[in-house]
């Protein structure tokens, strides 16, 4: 694992690196351009130290070559008018004449050595400078020059120094020395001052390589923060004005491009201004309208209410067809009084009047409590309600109000579109959140209506009979609930399989939720769930 502190600053490059553009140009055209440089350097070395090390062996063998022939030259001209030769002392000549013909400014050595496997009257001793390590000369070499075959052949080599070894080159040819047979000529040359040279071009290189690129990154940043400023002037802006300070402006300079963009983003920004404004203003009227409305009708509507519930009372003196207006006007009343309701609390919701008042609760209590008062609307249905709680940490901070009812709306929900198949509530929870999970296995809902399925007013299927009454809000107000204490409803559904709702909260008032204890749906089918008997009185509450 790495420290703490390599860790931190791994961190903070990757959240530099994903957060500034400019960053990431400048690094993605310095590595490119490192690839450029270093590959044309590379190709610029290998060439310079191809032409240097070609254009001084062939010096070398052009050297060897002459010295070649000069010593040929000698030994022929020694030869006396008896066919004598006093070879030792040629051969001593021979090493001047090689010295004043072969000279190079790291310096020349030369061998001559016999070439093995022949039989002359006379054997010349071979010479070499002194100093010349002739294990330089290697058989390989050896091998080649004893062709004869008119050639000069060289070989690079490695050369002790004083204080390290130092680049040479061999050149060997072959010629024939009267009544003692042939010989080879090796010129040795240290090549030092060509290394030298290499070096110095490739330090040139290295230094000239790494000025462009860092010349490359300057110009890049300074071209980058030009074009790029304005962007990131553009986006505080922005962020700014999606924050609700809506008189925020770019600064227009110049008539660039820059400047067309900060004034088309002004235009813009004045357009949404007055759009919002109007639109806030607008729903300041709408929500007064409704707030206002529907206050002033519950006054009418309480009225009408105690008049109906008299003649509702009284329905038995009437005639059947009296009767059932009676009936007709009770129930109506009713859904009237719950229609209001809701739009008063989705007004409150829209005003920000909400206040939370919680309390430790226990949810398993709360979920049977639930169940219990929508039974006798479940056996008039015939689906079968069941209740899962494996146990856990089932108390949490909320208020039971709200958590009823949307415990009544998911339930009610259930029951209308259940298709009297059973209904199971799942219970789940850990050390931060605790989850509400109701699943039927009615009709189920396509992906068209799962995105509409919390949208005020909208129903799945206006036409189905309902037996919860319906005004379209119950799902709206259940997710504000949900969101009012720091949580989510979620849903899952499949045609023909049926729906899953899950209420997710945390445990604690004011905490976040990061997770939920149950899946969605819950992973338990329903074989499983319907031997299962409902929880009464506590059990399994944890």
């Amino acid at each position: 694992m790495l420290p703490l502190t390599w860790r931190s600053l791994v961190s903070r490059a990757q959240h530099v690196w994903r957060r500034s553009l400019q960053v990431r140009t400048v690094a993605i055209t310095v590595f490119f351009s490192t690839i450029a440089v270093t590959i044309i350097s590379g190709y610029m070395s290998i060439s310079i130290a191809t032409n240097l090390y070609e254009a001084r062996k062939t010096q070398a063998i052009a050297e060897a070559r002459q010295a070649t022939v000069s010593t040929q030259a000698l030994f022929d001209s020694s030869v006396s008018s008896n066919g004598t030769i006093d070879v030792e002392a040629v051969n001593v000549t021979a090493g001047t004449t090689i010295r004043s013909v072969a000279s190079s400014p790291g310096g020349t050595q030369f061998a001559i050595l016999r070439t093995p496997g022949q039989s002359t009257a006379v054997t010349m001793t071979s010479t070499s400078t002194r100093g010349l390590d002739t294990t330089v000369i290697t058989d390989e070499l050896r091998d080649q020059v004893s062709l004869d075959d008119g050639q000069l052949y060289t070989q690079a080599v490695s050369l002790r120094g004083e204080a390290a070894s130092d680049p040479g080159l061999v050149v060997g040819s072959v010629f024939e020395v009267p009544t003692a047979g042939q010989y080879e000529l090796y010129l040795v040359y240290n090549v030092r001052d060509v290394q030298q040279t290499l070096d110095f071009v490739q330090q040139t290189l290295v230094i000239g390589s790494l000025l462009l690129v860092a010349t490359i990154g300057l110009v890049t940043f300074l071209v980058t923060r030009l074009a790029i400023e304005p962007v990131r002037l553009a986006a505080d802006t922005a962020e700014k004005l999606a924050d609700g300070e809506l008189d925020r402006r770019i600064p227009e300079r110049g008539e660039d491009v820059i400047a067309t963009l900060a004034r088309s983003f002004n235009r813009m920004a004045d357009s949404l201004q007055r759009q919002i404004t109007q639109l806030a203003a607008l729903s300041r009227v709408q929500q007064r309208f409704v707030s206002d409305v529907s206050h002033e009708l519950r006054t009418p509507l309480t009225t009408i209410r105690l008049a109906g519930d008299v003649l509702y009372e009284q329905r038995d003196q009437f005639s059947p067809t009296t009767a059932r207006t009676a009936e007709l006007l009770h129930a109506q009343v009713g859904r009237f009084e719950s229609m209001l309701g809701d739009l008063l609390e989705m007004s409150r919701y829209d005003a920000g009047a909400v206040e939370l008042d919680t309390e430790p609760t226990n949810l398993v209590r709360l979920v049977e409590e639930s169940l219990e008062a929508i039974r006798p609307l479940a056996d008039e249905k015939g689906s079968e309600l069941r209740l899962v709680a494996p146990g856990g940490y089932f108390e949490a901070d909320v208020e039971a109000r709200r958590i009823r009812r949307i415990l009544q709306n998911l339930l009610g929900n259930a029951l209308d579109h259940g298709e009297g198949r059973p209904i199971v509530v799942y219970v789940d929870s850990d050390m931060t959140a605790v989850a509400i999970a109701v699943r039927d296995y009615g009709v189920g809902m396509d992906s068209a209506q799962l995105e509409r399925v919390f949208d005020r007013f909208w129903r799945a299927d206006p036409s189905r009979q309902r037996s919860t009454g319906g005004t379209g809000l119950g799902l709206a107000i259940a997710t504000e609930d949900a969101q009012l204490h720091g949580g989510h409803l979620d849903v899952w559904s499949v045609p023909g399989e049926g729906t899953c709702f899950r209420l997710t909260l945390p445990r604690e008032h004011g905490a976040s939720v990061e997770h939920s204890p149950l899946e969605l749906p819950p992973v338990e089918a329903l074989e499983a769930v319907l031997d299962e008997p409902i929880a009464r009185d506590g059990e399994n509450s944890g």
